[in-house]
């Protein structure tokens, strides 16, 4: 198992924003990917941090989910919630269990 984790530099007082955007983002997810994902903010740290964390089987389902490409419902989301955004990343990891 993978966990592929995006980590978003919000701009300055966006974190509220950002916040009521991952709450409609939850209603465009199909069910699986509720239970695969989570969102955590900065409590210590790089202020407006926000990680948008999600596991997979392995990094060929997390291709495979990628290349599925965007919705309009999700192309919609992603034209709110890019304004947000400073600058962001990526990190994968193996989960050990």
């Amino acid at each position: 198992m993978i966990l592929v984790r995006d980590i978003f530099r919000l701009k300055f007082g966006k974190a509220k924003d950002a916040k009521a955007l991952m709450q409609e983002a939850k209603k465009l997810l199909k069910q699986d990917e509720v239970g695969r994902s989570r969102v955590l903010f900065d409590l210590v740290g790089p202020s407006y941090t926000m990680v948008w964390e999600m596991t997979h089987e392995n990094l060929t389902a997390w291709e495979a989910e990628m290349k599925g490409g965007m919705d309009e419902g999700w192309r919609e989301w992603y034209q709110k919630f890019v304004p947000l955004i400073e600058s962001s990343h990526r990190e994968i990891f193996t989960v050990v269990e």
